[in-house]
């Protein structure tokens, strides 16, 4: 099992940019493909971004995409959420997740992660 601690999260006005981590133990970072993902309330989780074990591969939703930047660094053990240009719609608590080797299903559902974080707040202020 991975244990997933997320941080970086708080207020940043809109425009403004943010990091995100989450750091994971239990599991080599390097043999984990890894998702962000985001629940606003009142709203249902959503996927925010993947990155792919062995290939780093990214993927991102259309809300995101060109604004935020998935990485992972494996000597640290930790993943990164770049984000940047926020927007108040952005507000949500974010979750990072994660899966042993490669997606067995779609990188963008939450079925596909057995093991997820805490979540951090972000709040972004217009």
């Amino acid at each position: 099992q991975v244990r997933l601690v997320e941080s970086g999260g708080g207020l940043v006005q809109a425009g403004g940019s943010r990091r995100l981590s989450c750091a994971a133990s239990g599991r080599a970072l390097s043999s984990l493909s890894m998702g962000w993902f985001r629940q606003a309330p009142g709203k249902e989780r959503e996927f925010v971004a993947a990155i792919r074990w062995r290939s780093d591969n990214t993927y991102y939703a259309d809300s995101v995409k060109g604004r935020f930047t998935i990485s992972r660094e494996n000597a640290k053990n930790t993943l990164y959420l770049q984000m940047n240009s926020l927007k108040p719609e952005d507000t949500a608590v974010y979750y990072c997740a994660a899966r042993f080797l490669d997606f067995s299903g779609a990188y963008y559902s939450g079925s596909t992660y057995p093991d997820w974080g805490q979540g951090t707040q972000l709040t972004v202020s217009s």
